[in-house]
């Protein structure tokens, strides 16, 4: 293994949620279901393993949803961390629904949402979830219902922080005036800035932005840029990319996730890397 410090991801600095406050790397879980985010991994303790590692570098921020496996990823993350080490802050997500491998369909009706609070507190073995994250508009629903669900039950204690996600900046204007929102998850990486919108007003209000796809993937991870300056300073793609992201943006709070011990140390590297400013003018 990799000779990293136990306070790796904490190399990265801190960011608040709320009255919370986590190293700004974080963890995301999705990967340890099987392929697609559908079905058990076929090796649970190695799954136990990759998370155990995680926390062991500094990981306090783990990002999940119910529909991940579906209803799976959240009790691979309790079956191997209950209970849960202190200052440990889990993320969950709710409003997409997985009726086969391939289909991730937004559910925003509030009765749905309330038993997927329910469901998710069983799995993680929780009385309160400390982010829980609307996981994506249902245009089918009133945008205001699904957010005001989602008050109410902070109110009765199930929720202690709101988050938002795939979302545009007039949504997160009004998810803001129904209920404190402390962060909002959306695809973004070297190759995709199509939020970059969101971004500016996540730092004017001071909310942590979660980028998901953060590697964008084997084309991101290849892109000619990205390859001349990890060759130049002797980096891998991904670590490069995740110090990238740190570097964009104080409110930056990068989830990657990995099945792999290997990957999940490589990615926990870029906690500490400070990038030139002509690596960053290379990678516009």
């Amino acid at each position: 293994m990799k000779q990293l410090s136990h306070t790796g991801a904490a190399l990265a600095g801190t960011i608040d949620l709320g009255d919370l406050t986590v190293n700004r790397l974080g963890f995301g879980a999705m990967r340890l279901c099987g392929d697609y985010a559908w079905g058990r991994p076929r090796d649970r303790q190695h799954v136990n393993r990759v998370l155990h590692r995680a926390v062991e570098l500094g990981v306090n921020f783990i990002d999940t949803a119910d529909s991940y496996g579906p209803e799976a990823n959240e009790s691979l993350i309790s079956q191997a961390l209950y209970p849960y080490p202190p200052g440990l802050v889990i993320a969950t997500k709710g409003g997409l629904v997985r009726p086969n491998r391939g289909s991730w369909v937004p559910d925003g009706r509030p009765d749905h949402l309330r038993r997927a609070i329910e469901g998710s507190l069983q799995r993680l073995r929780l009385d309160r979830i400390d982010l829980y994250q609307f996981h994506a508009p249902d245009p089918n629903v009133p945008f205001t219902e699904s957010v005001g669900t989602l008050a109410d039950l902070q109110r009765l204690g199930k929720i202690r922080h709101i988050g938002v996600s795939n979302v545009t900046v007039a949504q997160l204007e009004v998810a803001r005036s129904i209920t404190p929102i402390v962060s909002v998850q959306n695809e973004y990486n070297l190759r995709n800035r199509t939020s970059e919108e969101v971004l500016a007003a996540c730092e004017r209000l001071g909310i942590a932005f979660l980028p998901w796809y953060p590697l964008g993937g084997k084309r991101g991870l290849r892109a000619q840029r990205i390859k001349e300056v990890a060759s130049r300073r002797g980096l891998t793609h991904a670590a490069l990319s995740l110090a990238w992201l740190l570097a964009k943006s104080p409110v930056m709070l990068p989830i990657p996730g990995t099945r792999s011990i290997d990957h999940l140390e490589d990615n926990l590297l870029a906690a500490g890397l400070k990038l030139d400013p002509e690596d960053l003018d290379d990678l516009g």
